[in-house]
């Protein structure tokens, strides 16, 4: 019986791992550990499905890749040949690396916080890039040095719609990013001031909802609908990125055709289009991390499986508990698997990969596969303990 996890382009085929046809022990040998190794034609064929269902529903859009979730230069240059998809940044370096892999200002919305003088710098010799401000700091700030410019500002509808607890963007808790209802006036008369047409409401609402949190993201379209009204001027909605992907056994993909049909039914009688802000939700599941077992031993009452490589290199779990799903090069028989924890060669605590999680005997000099960290993972990652080398190989589109 195939595991839950397994699909055509990731999937034991003669009885060893394959991402996109291509077996990753010859991956594996040929690029040696850690190696995260990406597919390109799942991110396209992923893009491709979130586009048709907003094309079946006649709902102008366009989506702008979260840059932060993955930089690889493969990808992007994948995603430019594709022709209907933009850039999401948020920094001067993201803004500069987007431009420099072929897009134009006009394909980038630049979506940050905390701006420094320094960024504005940056900012301001692009003016044909897009701008979401998330504070009254920034739209004076830009007021001041280009007054006069199209923005966008980014709100805090203090709602989240995500499928993990660890992660809020805009909840009961305050948080950094947005402006808040209560301010959201002061911030349309200082955008007036400085001659700064307000054309995009923005928000975040969570990370990696599925079909159980649409419900929520229905209620945040609900209260967007007094930002809107307030404003007066609002052509596009961009709600953020946060569309999830399975990631434990049990979980449902998100069905496409309810959320494009829910944001259809929101924005087709008010006349705006739909921005969205797809990240993870396109490059996750299409990349992972081959890692070595360095050795395996008991410890008190727990197994630990040891590997080259450590919350530096995928740090989610560590950080947010994201499920880690780590699987064998080999197919495993059932009747041999028993539970370990995966843990790092970082030294630190929070150094697992994976706990309490079921694995097959295996050995040093082995190799796992931690699956779905193809998003926020070598782009995030570190030189913590001067471990922080690593590989990247792309299987291109077929």
């Amino acid at each position: 019986m195939a595991a839950w996890w397994q699909r055509e382009d990731l999937r034991y085929q003669g009885g060893e791992l394959t991402l996109a046809g291509q077996p990753l022990t010859q991956i594996a040998r040929q690029a040696g550990t850690p190696t995260f190794a990406y597919g390109a034609g799942r991110v396209l064929h992923k893009l491709a499905e979130l586009q048709a269902s907003l094309d079946a529903r006649d709902l102008p859009h366009q989506v702008f890749y979260a840059l932060k979730a993955n930089r690889h230069p493969g990808l992007l240059a994948a995603l430019r040949s594709v022709g209907r998809c933009g850039i999401d940044v948020c920094s001067p370096r993201e803004l500069l690396l987007a431009l420099d892999a072929g897009f134009t200002e006009a394909e980038i919305t630049y979506t940050g916080t905390a701006i420094s003088t320094a960024d504005w710098e940056v900012i301001c010799r692009h003016p044909g890039c897009y701008l979401n401000c998330d504070s009254l700091s920034s739209i004076r700030q830009l007021g001041e040095r280009s007054p006069g410019r199209e923005i966008g500002l980014r709100i805090n509808p203090q709602l989240t719609a995500s499928h993990l607890e660890t992660i809020s963007y805009a909840g009961e808790k305050a948080s950094k990013f947005g402006i808040y209802p209560d301010r959201f006036a002061e911030a349309l008369a200082l955008a007036a001031h400085y001659d700064m047409p307000v054309t995009t409401l923005h928000f975040h609402a969570g990370s990696g909802y599925l079909d159980g949190e649409l419900e929520d993201l229905g209620e945040i379209l609900t209260r967007l609908g007094d930002f809107i009204d307030q404003a007066g001027s609002i052509r596009h909605i961009d709600i953020g990125g946060g569309l999830g992907v399975p990631l434990r056994e049990g979980d449902a993909p998100l069905n496409l055709e309810r959320w494009a049909q829910m944001l259809a039914d929101f924005l087709l009688p008010r006349g705006l289009s739909l921005q969205l802000e797809p990240g993870d939700y396109l490059v996750k599941d299409a990349g992972l991390l081959l890692l070595e077992v360095c050795a395996v031993e008991e410890k008190g009452g727990t197994e630990f499986v040891f590997v080259n490589g450590g919350f530096n290199l995928s740090n989610l779990y560590a950080y947010y508990g994201y499920p880690n799903v780590v699987v064998p090069l080999v197919e495993p028989g059932e009747d041999a698997l028993r539970r370990v924890s995966v843990a790092g060669n970082i030294n630190e605590a929070i150094d697992l990969l994976a706990e309490d999680i079921l694995l097959p005997p295996v050995a040093e000099g082995d190799v796992l596969a931690c699956l779905n960290v193809g998003g926020y993972s070598a782009s995030s990652s570190s030189d913590h303990c001067m471990r922080g080398e690593y590989r990247e190989v792309l299987i291109p589109a077929g």
